[in-house]
């Protein structure tokens, strides 16, 4: 009982900062998987692949309420992925990400 106890505690810490993430995809065409991930409290991160036969140019802009966008740009070849992260000034409440992708 003492050990169930003392591995609940050990992972309460891992669940503190987990906030909402939107994700808008606009993918032209261009058949790319995203997936999101919440890496720390001012962290956060899109995770990209590219499952399709041609390359696809994608642009994610981060929006995290008042401080300023931060846009990230990839270029993924046929079957590869790609992590698109971003870090804040401020603690994530929601964080809003717009994802544009097409064929090259």
């Amino acid at each position: 009982m003492q050990k169930l106890c003392c591995a609940l505690l050990a992972c309460l810490p891992l669940s503190a900062f987990a906030y909402p993430i939107e994700v808008d995809k606009q993918l032209n065409g261009a058949e790319v998987s995203a997936s999101t991930q919440e890496v720390d409290h001012n962290m956060g991160a899109v995770l990209l692949y590219n499952y399709g036969r041609s390359a696809a140019r994608c642009t994610a802009v981060f929006r995290n309420g008042p401080e300023a966008p931060r846009t990230r740009k990839v270029k993924l070849a046929a079957g590869e992925n790609s992590n698109m992260t971003v870090k804040f000034t401020r603690s994530i409440i929601r964080l809003r990400v717009q994802l544009t992708c097409g064929l090259e």
